[in-house]
């Protein structure tokens, strides 16, 4: 048998580890991590191999279906998009689960954690895999729920249960308009066939639902005036979703109060799975995005403004997760901006969305693993604390820095000579300029470049006072344990050199995904359909465009040397909440007290309880008028029960008189 016809495994073994962790766990050495590890391990060789044999032959993906009801399949699918995402979630959620090991070794709970972490990576897999939309969305949940449970794993603690909860809501706003996309879908698709659909045809899987583009573009419905293209109000209710699980403003909110589990759940949840799935999402619907007026122009603006946004939290945080947390939000606005300019570059724009989106969950996985091993050491993480800690953790230090100078995406711009943040953001801010000089407009751009020189900044003073310097308490610490630093080492050599080795073949391989023997699709025409004009002279960008993301890099790493190295700036009379700007980033422009206490607690919380007041009231007026209508009636009927047999058959001789009466009135008439 081929290695493709184990595709099933993928998804499978970890959620059979999930069950026998969770039952069998207490009673083994670690809460038995090493079945999710074997199994993930297991998982990751199967995905290396197909991943191998589709570079050989990109045309030959892999689809294996099975009806599962009526019009609706269960389906496996492995293509170029699939393929690296698969190979990228099980080599870092395995590296991720032998960290465990030694981060969790004085947890009670181990055999929960990594039963939990186990199905979590199950749930990513199997949507990454799935080969129709409603199949994705069921994994989508499923990661949700996870995300739930690792999120609140400390639950004794009220920050966790509290952050817990408002993930698990605050994505749901998310699901909700993800699962009316799939709705307004499946009706759109079931008009086309007329109701009646062929048999073996499954109207859900990403083949059909690609065949019918040009006429879904074709439908609109009139509203208020407007004419909605169908095609773009399904493409953007999908949007909606992975705004929501991709941390994209306004949904972005979850996400750093996610940081109350332990850090290596915030390690799988940013760099793995959950905050990909959205970015995933949008990629492997791609076809549909490009045919859809106006939706790309709505990634990659989002994208940018998200970038920029929550780059802005980040260099005020003094909390070594929380701005890792912001730097994930911002990363993930450069990866949705990389798809939104595929409206200038077409389907060249999967492949570098996508080629960010792995390196980063390698660098990203190693910020957060080494702020773990910080945190594990000293036993805090607020960086006004520390300094001087790669004196103590040399180790972690090295790997901390290089995974710093990934995110800052520092190299020589026309050379593969960078580190893998370098290779990958640099090629989403050069198309974000050809989205511009496009006519796309030049906001996403300014905002990229900007961004990226806040990124420096936040990034290296956090390196400056975490690791350099005086202690400024007495902490102790020490190195982390071979198991924790292995693993470190491991991904610090792919933060180094992965974007460099790879950068040639890997967006051409990805961007072929919809050029194969599952799905043939002509992206240009597509466009067309879509209203989008794609360039011709991609790679002819002037010498200016192509340094001032290093430069900006650059001046981002001597900015923080300066202010939090060498301290010549005294920081205390910015660092001050007098300062109305330092406030208002600090506060997170506020959004916890419009969001949570005004919009939550105020318009829908009291709004809702004033409304069931309202209704509550209403049912208890009408109960009491129904109620004293009857009494009323009894009383008036009470007068007739006389108890005399006389009286009774008066009543009785008239009521048969006027009837008899009443019968002849009505048959003279007629």
């Amino acid at each position: 048998m081929a290695v493709g016809d184990y595709a099933f495994l993928i998804p499978l073994l970890p959620a059979l580890a999930f069950v026998l962790t969770f039952f069998l766990g207490k009673k083994l050495p670690n809460g038995g991590a090493i079945i999710p590890i074997i199994a993930i391990a297991t998982s990751f060789v199967i995905s290396l191999l197909i991943t191998l044999g589709l570079l050989r032959n990109p045309e030959q993906v892999i689809n294996q279906s099975v009806s599962w009801f009526a019009m609706l399949n269960l389906g496996i699918l492995v293509d170029p998009l699939a393929a690296v995402m698969l190979t990228m979630v099980t080599f870092v959620s395995l590296l991720i689960h032998i960290y465990s090991t030694g981060y969790m070794s004085h947890d009670r709970a181990q055999y929960r954690y990594f039963a939990e972490t186990a199905l979590f990576t199950a749930s990513m897999l199997s949507l990454i895999i799935s080969d129709n939309i409603l199949q994705l969305f069921i994994s989508w949940e499923l990661v949700g729920l996870c995300s739930y449970l690792l999120i609140g794993f400390w639950y004794q603690k009220p920050a966790a249960a509290s952050a817990a909860k408002k993930a698990f809501l605050t994505t749901r706003i998310g699901d909700v308009m993800f699962l009316a996309g799939i709705v307004v879908l499946f009706a759109d698709l079931f008009r086309l066939y007329n109701g009646a659909i062929p048999d073996g045809v499954f109207i859900l899987k990403f083949d059909q639902i690609f065949a019918q583009i040009p006429q879904l573009t074709a439908m609109s419905t009139p509203v208020l005036g407007f004419q909605v293209n169908h095609l773009t109000l399904i493409t953007l209710l999908f949007f909606g979703g992975a705004v929501g699980k991709s941390g994209q403003f306004p949904l972005h909110v979850w996400l750093p109060d996610a940081m109350e589990g332990p850090t290596t759940v915030s390690a799988l949840i940013h760099a793995a799975t959950m905050v990909t799935a959205g970015v995933y999402l949008v990629a492997r619907t791609f076809p549909m995005f490009i045919a859809a007026p106006d939706s790309l122009m709505a990634v990659a603006y989002l994208g940018a403004f998200t970038a920029i946004f929550a780059a802005t939290m980040g260099i005020v945080m003094n909390d070594l997760k929380r701005v890792l947390a912001y730097s994930t939000i911002s990363q993930l606005g450069y990866m949705m901006l990389g798809l939104g300019v595929g409206a200038a570059i077409g389907a060249e724009a999967v492949g570098i969305s996508m080629f960010h989106l792995i390196n980063h969950a390698f660098f990203k996985a190693l910020l957060f693993l080494c702020a773990g091993s910080v945190i594990h050491a000293v036993g805090t993480h607020d960086m006004r604390q520390l300094g001087g800690v790669a004196k103590v953790m040399p180790i972690t230090a090295a790997t901390m820095i290089i995974a710093a100078l990934a995110l800052a995406g520092i190299g020589i711009p026309g050379t593969s000579i960078g580190f893998s943040g370098f290779i990958s953001k640099d090629a989403i801010i050069e198309a974000a300029y050809l989205f511009g000089e496009n006519g796309g407009g030049w906001f996403p751009y300014v905002l990229s470049i900007a961004a990226a020189l806040l990124t420096s900044i936040y990034i290296f003073r956090l390196i400056f006072m975490t690791f350099f310097g005086k202690p400024r308490t007495a902490y102790g610490g020490h190195e982390a344990h071979a198991s924790m630093t292995i693993p470190l080492s491991i991904l610090a050599v792919l933060a180094l050199v992965f974007g460099a080795l790879t950068v040639e073949r890997f967006n051409g391989f990805v961007s072929e995904t919809f050029v194969n023997n599952f799905v043939h699709m002509d992206i240009h025409a597509l466009a067309e359909l879509g209203g989008y004009h794609l360039a011709a002279h991609a790679g002819e960008e002037p010498l200016l465009i192509l340094w001032m993301p290093v430069i900006v890099g650059v001046a981002g790493l001597l900015i923080a040397y300066l202010v939090y190295g060498m301290r010549v700036v005294n920081m205390d009379k910015l660092v001050s909440r007098n300062n109305p700007v330092y406030k208002l980033l600090y506060n997170r422009y506020y959004q916890n007290a419009i969001l949570t206490n005004f919009l939550s607690i105020k318009v829908v919380y009291e709004g809702l309880a004033f409304a069931g007041r309202a209704v509550d009231r209403g049912f208890d007026w009408t109960v009491d008028w129904i109620g004293n209508i009857s009494l009323d009636t009894g009383d008036a009927l009470r007068h007739f029960q006389t108890g005399v047999v006389q009286n009774y058959a008066m009543i009785v001789i008239t009521g048969v008189s006027l009837l008899v009466i009443l019968i002849a009135v009505v048959r003279e008439v007629l």
